[in-house]
């Protein structure tokens, strides 16, 4: 016997998509956050941003996902009455040098279903973004910007809805296989710790993964690193109506610049390789952020940007690394019955959640 059927590791938007779909499955689903609120590292801490699924390669996760959870997400926003709005993306080419990455970038996202993008010149730019110096541009009129949390709290409401559970402040320290399931030994702080057997174990733990899986038999696990990507905002009104993205660079996408929903702008992330977790905003670091901003915004005013916050990548390859596609691994991977794992769930994590839980249901 187990104490539950299914237990998710982890409550950001990905282990909540998962967990939904677990449930609307007809399981028992538990949800397990080491912290006090739900989605409280990467998922609260990134650009909010809906992509379109431009940047990542035919054939994998990445993009096999993105595009359906984009659709699904849009419609779950609808449905549900979460924040969000359509308001499309210009990838820009600061320089003729940029072009062909522009060019191949096309090329990658018709391969990948993608056709709806549209090359615009330096006239069209400066028709419809006059601020722009740059020699030409994509358009994504798919991308969009959500309330991420928002969209977590929904998920949280459509799990208990089933009779599921996120159940807070309980920190995953140990797994334990056995014959038909697993053990986890559970850290509660002040009330002590407790044992928890399941039938089914999908471990979402965003950064904590690869920790959480390396002790488990032929589990594999990755190696994690941590891309710190920081952000400044802008004092004052942007003069952009769109999202606006450098061509993409080692490690990220640039930094760019993402309108929230009430359009006030802010720039990044930048990547900070960096061995422990901290949420300072080094203000000095706003020096290189006007020098990438003007390549293609040269208005950009001086003394502008204040900082404002940072996020965790929770990468699976290193600096000068070429990027890891998301790592999904159920029995095939692994060899175990009822074990799902995720390693380096980063962009387009959020956009492609729902998809991402949908394909764990199968993988299990």
């Amino acid at each position: 016997m187990h104490d539950i059927e299914t237990i998710v590791i982890g409550a950001g938007a990905v282990g909540l998509a998962c967990a939904r779909a677990l449930a609307l499955s007809g399981r028992e689903v538990i949800v397990l956050e080491r912290h006090g609120l739900i989605g409280s590292e990467t998922s609260a801490r990134n650009s909010e941003v809906i992509h379109a699924g431009i940047y990542y390669p035919p054939g994998s996760l990445k993009a096999k996902l993105c595009l359906p959870g984009k659709q699904q997400l849009y419609r779950f926003c609808a449905e549900n009455g979460i924040a969000h709005e359509r308001i499309g993306k210009l990838i820009v080419a600061a320089d003729e040098a940029q072009l062909p990455e522009l060019q191949r970038l096309h090329r990658q996202a018709i391969d990948t279903a993608l056709d709806d993008l549209v090359f615009y010149d330096r006239d069209k730019l400066q028709e419809i973004e006059p601020e722009l110096d740059c020699c030409g541009a994509l358009w994504s009129p798919s991308t969009g910007i959500i309330d991420s949390h928002g969209f977590m709290l929904a998920l949280q409401g459509a799990l208990e809805d089933r009779g599921g559970q996120v159940v807070l402040n309980s920190n995953v320290m140990r797994i334990e296989p056995y014959e038909d399931g697993y053990r986890l030994m559970v850290d509660t702080g002040d009330t002590g710790s407790y044992s928890l057997s399941c039938r089914e174990l999908i471990v979402s733990a965003g950064h904590g993964a690869p920790g959480l899986m390396e002790d488990v038999a032929g589990a594999n696990a990755p190696k994690a690193y941590l891309a710190k990507g920081n952000y400044f905002k802008l004092q004052g009104k942007a003069p952009f109506s769109r999202l606006v993205y450098p061509v993409p660079e080692p490690g990220g996408s640039g930094v760019h610049i993402t309108l929230d929903l009430q359009h006030q702008a802010r720039f990044g992330p930048d990547v900070e390789w960096v061995e422990d977790i901290d949420y300072e905003v080094d203000p000095a670091r706003g020096d290189k952020f006007y020098a990438a901003i003007r390549s293609y915004w040269p208005g950009l005013p001086d003394n502008s940007l204040i900082p404002d916050y940072c996020g965790f990548r929770p990468k699976i390859s290193g600096p000068g690394e070429p990027a890891e596609d998301f790592r999904i691994d159920g029995q095939r991977a692994h060899g175990r019955n009822g074990l799902v794992a995720l390693y380096g769930i980063e962009s387009p994590g959020l956009t492609s959640a729902l998809a991402i839980g949908d394909f764990v249901v199968t993988l299990l």
